[in-house]
């Protein structure tokens, strides 16, 4: 899965050593949190970080002149299984609108909206997650808002996201398509 990321020279604007490939933190290290307040949404939340998944290859991309960044998780599935995770994934996107939990900074609550998904791969959605943050120091809370984009592409679904705060941003379509065409090809015959 490595070797079909993005290549560094592929990603305009992005620092030198800026796109790092890296396997997810093993089970034992990566911190437990309890589920989230809506069984669906959990069902989405596994789906797009690659709970179910064989193989998973996460990649961070860290843009010159954008502090916020973004990234990407490509996700080998066995035969047939991306596709019953994809659909899955469209049937909690149904009802699922907003979820609370407790992540690393503590308790928060989330909203999902839907937005019209690129034509790429066998099938994509794409939605954002807005959650309310207060930062250190401020009494005024910011609005960390990321869009997902999520695509299966043969027995593979990659997640891309990209994150703002206090504004929006959307991953870019470019590398969406490249990304995903590139594992389309390595699945071909």
């Amino acid at each position: 899965m490595r070797a079909l990321t993005l290549k560094e020279s592929e990603v305009a604007g992005a620092h030198e050593a800026g796109i790092p490939v890296q396997d997810p933190q093993p089970k034992e290290e990566q911190r437990s949190f309890p589920p989230v307040s809506d069984p669906t949404c959990q069902t989405m939340l596994d789906i797009r970080n690659g709970e179910r998944a064989s193989t998973v290859v996460v990649q961070v991309f860290n843009w010159k002149g954008d502090i916020y960044g973004g990234g990407s998780m490509l996700a080998a599935y066995e035969d047939g299984k991306a596709q019953q995770a994809f659909a899955q994934l469209k049937q909690a996107l149904g009802s699922c609108r907003s979820y609370e939990g407790t992540g690393r900074v503590g308790k928060f609550k989330s909203t999902l909206t839907m937005e019209q998904a690129s034509n790429v791969g066998d099938e994509a959605v794409r939605f954002r997650e807005t959650t309310l943050v207060i930062f250190m120091g401020s009494e005024h809370p910011g609005e960390r808002n990321e869009q997902f984009t999520v695509v299966r592409a043969g027995n593979t679904i990659v997640t891309f996201r990209k994150l703002n705060v206090d504004g929006s941003a959307s991953f870019p379509a470019d590398l969406v398509k490249r990304q995903v065409e590139r594992l389309q090809n390595a699945q071909r015959p």
